[in-house]
């Protein structure tokens, strides 16, 4: 019982004063301060780039909010102790009878570790060791340090072809089932990553056939809410945290990692008036409970908000990304998403690559300007558009139909793609979700059916581009003419894209290549003649549909 459950007691039997006497003179335990902490390891050998979970379970816990006045703090360590990370744990009950902290090994090897759980004044320490084994998974996301235009998963090597898609309520799936089918099928269909909100809210009015309902709902509820359902008042209590949300998130990243998919952490948005206050001691709690409970999980990336620039300023922005560097011992490359390419924070270290919101329809030309930005800030960095618009959806800013049809996002996707860039775009949402034939979702919440095929063309794009190293090359537009684009690793390797079809010359390096087109919708392959150095000029496309030539140097 604490000290102020037994006054409460006694004042209730007699006098307040001698309430107080008495409390005073009975020795009792301190208010902050739990029967005991026990721990629990139950993993002793784990892959690189998994991750050991260690659990604290409190007894009697009796912290007032287990979210501010208890902490778990550990450190990690290599065996030989060459390697060190400073980890933070975090609350896992909302009573603070559970708290959980989650040690990452980046390479095969013996590790030790200690932590701390610290309640006011009370203490109580933890030590231990575990093995690393090589699983070959692929691991953190990171930024190739030969081609840095271009990202690499940092456990095996290999160059990652960044093809995304948005599925910002996600979570908000009831049935988990509905998550894991998500995912497994954009799996399928080649999407390697998605940009999911924690904290974001927002109305329904995209003009979209979805809305709030049994099976589905996009009024997150990070914090536990005295309202969850009113959009711009729902009494959050800011202090602390949702669990049962919180380990549905869990889960997610664990099946999305079983299957390489990298999930772009959205912190919050700005469709909503609900946020903690820029800067304060509320919004910092819930960034450093993010990356503590998050932060173990290989295949993430940080992204600090879905249209930052509504609500945040520049210099939040740096902080913020700072502050989550400084906090984040593995390091996930982080990134901003403001609706200008103009204002992201290009020269500092936190800034992981570029991640903006732009719809128009000269892509291309957009790219290649970021790209010139990124040079003048002296730092190399791979650029991404992460909505130019989703399928079918035509608000007010967007161009008309068919601006956002399907064909016209994939084309899009290929002139971002050929001026070095990645691209995010979205599915349809026009199947709906609580909206009969409710089987659809797109890029609200990442549901689909087989009527929706948008992404078998950005399939064929992916195809493509892993066919060859298309990290080596860089925009050489120059050196084709009109108006198509080309990838050039000059003498070597030269990608050339014809958004209408026709022919192209091509300036070659001197030299013999291989030549082969390639349908940008269909994925259908013709080899060509071999051609030769100089200028050399294609035949005609075989359709006036979109197709791309590869000319590799025998």
């Amino acid at each position: 019982m604490t000290r102020a459950c037994l006054l409460q007691k006694l004042c209730k039997i007699g006098s307040p004063v001698f309430a107080l006497m008495l409390i005073a003179a009975v020795p009792i335990r301190a208010a902050a301060a739990p029967a005991d902490v026990s721990w629990s390891q139950p993993q002793h050998s784990v892959e690189a780039f998994d991750y050991v979970e260690v659990t604290a379970t409190v007894h009697s816990p009796d912290a007032r909010d287990p979210f501010e006045d208890a902490s778990l703090t550990g450190k990690l360590e290599t065996a030989d102790g060459s390697r060190s990370w400073n980890v933070s744990g975090f609350c896992d009950s909302m009573d603070g009878s559970v708290f959980r902290i989650r040690f990452m090994p980046t390479a095969p090897g013996a590790y030790k570790y200690s932590i701390v759980y610290r309640q006011g004044g009370f203490q109580k320490p933890f030590q231990g060791t575990f093995e690393a084994t090589d699983g070959h998974r692929r691991g953190l996301l990171g930024v190739d340090p030969k081609y840095p235009w271009h990202f690499i998963w940092t456990g095996t090597g290999e160059h990652f072809f960044f093809n995304g898609t948005t599925a910002y309520w996600l979570v908000g799936w009831r049935d988990e089932n509905t998550i894991r089918y998500s995912i497994a099928r954009l799996h399928r269909l080649k999407v390697n990553r998605l940009r999911v909100t924690v904290a974001g809210r927002s109305n329904i009015f995209y003009g979209e056939p979805a809305m709030n309902g049994p099976a589905w709902n996009y009024f997150t509820t990070a914090w536990p809410a005295a309202r969850p359902e009113d959009l711009e008042n729902p009494g959050f209590d800011y202090s602390r945290f949702d669990v049962d949300y919180w380990q549905k998130w869990d889960r997610m990243l664990r099946f999305a990692r079983s299957l390489d998919m990298n999930i772009s952490v959205v912190l919050d948005m700005g469709d909503s008036p609900t946020h903690p206050v820029a800067g304060s001691e509320d919004e910092h709690r819930f960034i450093r409970y993010a990356v503590a409970r998050f932060g173990a999980f290989s295949n993430i990336t940080w992204d600090l908000g879905d249209d930052l620039d509504r609500y945040r300023d520049v210099q939040w922005t740096h902080e913020t990304g700072m502050l989550i560097q400084q906090l984040d011992p593995w390091k996930h490359l982080e990134t901003s998403h403001p609706t200008q390419i103009i204002h992201q924070d290009r020269a500092s270290s936190w800034f992981g690559f570029t991640s903006y919101q732009e719809w128009s329809r000269n892509q291309h030309q957009l790219m290649l300007e970021s790209r010139r930005l990124q040079e003048k800030a002296g730092r190399i960095i791979p650029q991404t558009n992460e909505e130019y618009g989703y399928e079918d959806h035509y608000p007010h800013w967007a161009p008309p139909p068919p601006g956002d049809s399907a064909d016209v996002l994939r084309r899009t996707a290929w002139d971002i793609a050929m001026a070095g860039g990645y691209q995010t775009s979205g599915e349809t949402v026009r199947r709906g979700t609580n909206i009969w034939p409710d089987s659809g979702g797109g890029w609200l919440n990442g549901r689909g059916d087989d009527t929706m095929t948008m992404f078998l063309g950005y399939g064929h794009m992916v195809d493509f581009f892993t066919s060859f190293e298309w990290w080596k090359t860089n925009p050489h537009d120059e050196l084709v003419n009109n108006g198509d684009y080309c990838l050039a690793e000059p003498g070597k390797l030269y990608a050339v894209y014809l958004p209408h079809g026709g022919d192209v010359t091509v300036h070659l390096d001197p030299g013999h290549y291989r030549v082969q087109w390639f349908s940008a919708m269909t994925g259908e392959r013709i080899d060509l003649p071999a051609a030769g150095g100089g200028d050399w000029k294609s035949p005609a496309a075989p359709d006036r549909n979109d197709w791309a030539l590869l000319l590799q140097a025998q």
